[in-house]
């Protein structure tokens, strides 16, 4: 989760202002962190509540009210901001930006013993997106989003569990392209070279979330995947916090990186990232 609120804090400057360099500050003192770091909150409380229909649906509507200036898009604010509970058929790369959390309690074990994705751990990845994003780009992306962070938290080297062996950074990354590709559809031929002078501001699914995806693939270690991700230009803090998603659990984050942070959230944001840090630590 951190590495998603990580990549939207670094991206918040350049969103309207992109640049295409990976020459920047990572941290600059007017960063900030949007409605990426607040639902991205939101579907880790939710999850700590169970995980249901009803759950994302409160906490979406909770965290939205409770952080109203961050930066929602017209039709998810309308959604916000009413007693409306059902979902509005988007296509939208909020789904993608804050699934993290669900791709951190999905049981590794099972996939370790049948081959098959986590049931319990996938349900909850579709339904946190179409509590509002159930247009079939919307699931997509969120799902295409959390089966790269769940394959980079189950072999990634030095981040594997104990029932696995890990492939290299380099197979990992092949495995995960391969899976994206075939399962969900998305074209991760191009490299960032081809996609950068041409790619412009999009806020669907599917023109976000393969784009982030490359900037993942292409990546050497943390704080690269990020600067990949912010040189595309296009909608930079979503862009870098999926990628940054990937990245924290294919890599890992600097300490460094994590305290700089850290101290551009309030405390009442910390404190969820804190239990959730329990949480995924205790389950």
């Amino acid at each position: 989760m951190l590495g998603a609120i990580i990549g939207d804090i670094v991206g918040s400057v350049y969103e309207w202002h992109n640049i295409k360099t990976k020459d920047f500050p990572l941290f600059r003192d007017d960063c900030f962190f949007t409605d990426d770091t607040v639902m991205t909150i939101a579907t880790a409380d939710a999850l700590m509540k169970g995980g249901k229909k009803d759950d994302f649906i409160d906490a979406y509507k909770k965290w939205g009210r409770l952080y109203p200036n961050v930066g929602y898009g017209e039709r998810f604010w309308s959604w916000l901001d009413s007693d409306e509970r059902e979902p509005y058929n988007s296509w939208g790369n909020g789904s993608a930006m804050r699934v993290s959390p669900c791709a951190w309690v999905m049981n590794c074990g099972f996939y370790s013993r049948t081959g098959c994705w986590p049931s319990n751990g996938w349900g909850m990845v579709t339904r946190s997106a179409e509590v509002t994003h159930n247009h079939p780009e919307g699931i997509n992306g969120a799902q295409a989003t959390a089966a790269a962070i769940f394959l980079c938290r189950f072999y990634s080297e030095g981040h594997a569990f104990d029932f696995c062996e890990p492939w290299s950074i380099d197979e990992l990354k092949t495995e995960i392209k391969k899976l994206i590709e075939k399962n969900h559809g998305y074209d991760l031929s191009k490299t960032l070279d081809e996609i950068r002078p041409t790619y412009r501001f999009n806020a669907s699914c599917q023109e976000t979330v393969p784009q982030a995806i490359v900037a993942f693939l292409e990546s050497t270690d943390f704080e690269d995947a990020i600067r990949n991700a912010i040189s595309l230009g296009g909608d930079s803090d979503t862009l870098a916090a999926i990628t940054g998603s990937i990245a924290e659990a294919a890599y890992g984050i600097p300490e460094w990186i994590k305290d700089k942070a850290w101290t551009y959230l309030d405390e009442t944001l910390r404190d969820v990232c804190c239990r959730w840090h329990k949480f995924t630590h205790e389950t």
